[in-house]
């Protein structure tokens, strides 16, 4: 099922700088370095990253257009964050955890739909993290101050 909606705006990062806080494809056995590098990768999302992200999602996403209208009501797009996870050398993610009562008054939630919504949106930030990390961030240079030769 596809979801017929605009593109809204990227999220604003500005979460925990503590990784361990956070989802990362390949977790690391020990963390090095605090730089998170939540600018650049905020960069990165307003020059395409997340419109390019958030379209191959809103293809195959189970949400329907009402429950992606609740869940932007809730502000719950604006909780994602992600993070330059220096250890791992990936981009790792936050998703929201989405109380009990969020949804209420939205008839069309039950627990079995808030369930759909908490791993929907794991699903967009992961989609996230992998096109930063395929498209944006360039391995082969010096960009973050890396060389990943």
């Amino acid at each position: 099922m596809a979801l017929d909606t605009e593109v809204p705006d990227p999220p604003a990062l500005r979460g925990s700088s503590d990784p361990g806080d956070y989802d990362a494809v390949d977790e690391p056995e020990e963390r090095i370095g605090d730089d998170v590098r939540r600018g650049e990768l905020e960069g990165f999302l307003r020059a395409g990253a997340w419109e390019d992200a958030f379209d191959d999602w809103a293809d195959r996403t189970y949400l329907t257009d009402a429950e992606f209208r609740a869940v932007r009501e809730a502000g719950l797009l604006d909780e994602l964050d992600f993070y330059w996870n220096q250890a791992a050398e990936d981009v790792g993610y936050r998703v929201p955890s989405i109380p009990e009562d969020q949804f209420d008054g939205h008839e069309e939630f039950d627990a079995d739909t808030v369930e759909t919504v908490e791993e929907e949106l794991d699903d967009l930030a992961r989609t996230v993290s992998e096109v930063l990390e395929n498209d944006y961030i360039h391995r082969g240079s010096e960009e973050f101050g890396y060389d990943w030769e």
